[in-house]
């Protein structure tokens, strides 16, 4: 049994729910875009449709549940409380690192939600680098065997590795073993970072390398050397942070950079993601699916009704915007000349 990785991810979650771990002077980029309004929509509000098709499924709206925790107490009572609001919203949701799954037999049940969500996209999640750390296809399919995922997810978090005391550095020839993950396994496979964001050139890589989806988790919202600098228990560490405290590829120029490079490939935009309104931003410049994190954290810790409220706003807030330029659907929205990008307007007055 390993009891400090469930030691671990009950910091995790006390951090993010306590303590300023956003990035300083680091913004999403989303602030560069904005709406120009439609004063004549000429659509009816209530026929406006947000549903589209994530992994082979449906989801009512374009969101997803991102990744965050599992392996602890509290993990158990927070991914219960978001699959069963995920399952009544219709949207993916994606556990935490499942590493724990595997490793622990403490606290699985944080990690088997199916039986809540049994519906819906459901992601499982585990470190590309413990490719590197005895973990490969067989150990993957173990997970997805256990969960019931339709997907699973691999996440590239060398500047979390390096902060954290327990850290795992060896980041070395990866990439055949992520063929070889992709190869192997029954159902598709994604890669994600986890807030520093991952740019056109990497996603090529990762692409060639045989995976199906790419969430670009770029930076803007939670800085996870920063989580970890709080938990660090090493001096030199905390200070070493203190200089990467701006570190990473802002979120839309993350979903830019993407989209250019993988032109036919979903792209997930996560990472600082706060309203239905960066959701929109984000789906006008490439993304398909909107990953939500801490913003659902505290209505977690509470109970899944408190969860379905925040989801309820966010879909307002998207319905809205679509409302204000005249998009009665998600490829009207994606299409629409109604928005200015750094003060460039697609809108021919």
């Amino acid at each position: 049994m390993n009891e400090g990785i469930n030691k671990r991810k009950t910091e995790h979650i006390r951090l993010c729910l306590n303590d300023n771990v956003e990035g300083v002077n680091k913004s999403t980029g989303l602030e560069g875009i904005s709406f120009i309004h439609n004063a004549l929509p000429e659509i009816n509000f209530a026929d406006i449709e947000m549903d589209t098709r994530f992994l082979d499924k449906p989801i009512n709206a374009p969101f997803l549940v991102s990744s965050m925790t599992g392996g602890s107490e509290l993990a158990e009572k927070i991914n219960q409380n978001l699959a069963k609001a995920a399952e009544e919203k219709g949207w993916a949701v994606a556990l935490g690192s499942t590493r724990a799954l595997l490793e622990s037999d403490a606290h699985q049940e944080s990690f088997l939600i199916r039986k809540h969500a049994p519906t819906v996209p459901l992601i499982a999640n585990i470190g590309a680098v413990q490719l590197n750390y005895g973990y490969g296809a067989e150990e993957c399919q173990r997970i997805v065997d256990m969960t019931g995922a339709d997907s699973i997810v691999l996440h590239f978090n060398p500047l979390q590795e390096a902060v954290q005391d327990e850290g795992d550095l060896n980041f070395e020839h990866l990439l055949p073993k992520i063929e070889e993950v992709c190869s192997t396994l029954d159902v598709p496979v994604g890669a994600k970072e986890v807030g520093f964001g991952i740019d056109g050139t990497i996603a090529k890589k990762l692409y060639d390398a045989g995976i199906s989806y790419i969430d670009v988790a770029g930076a803007g919202g939670t800085s996870w050397s920063q989580v970890e600098k709080l938990r660090s228990n090493d001096p030199l560490k905390k200070a070493a942070a203190e200089a990467f405290n701006n570190w990473g590829i802002p979120t839309k120029d993350c979903i830019v950079s993407v989209r250019s490079a993988l032109p036919d490939v979903p792209v997930v935009s996560s990472g600082g993601m706060k309203t239905g309104m960066d959701a929109a931003k984000a789906l006008t410049i490439g993304a398909d699916v909107i990953g939500f994190a801490r913003k659902l954290l505290q209505a977690a810790t509470e109970s899944a009704q408190a969860v379905v409220e925040t989801m309820d706003q966010i879909e307002l807030e998207l319905k809205m915007t679509m409302f204000g330029v005249g998009a009665k659907t998600l490829d009207e929205l994606k299409n629409t000349k109604r928005v200015s990008i750094m003060g460039q307007s697609l809108l021919e007055y």
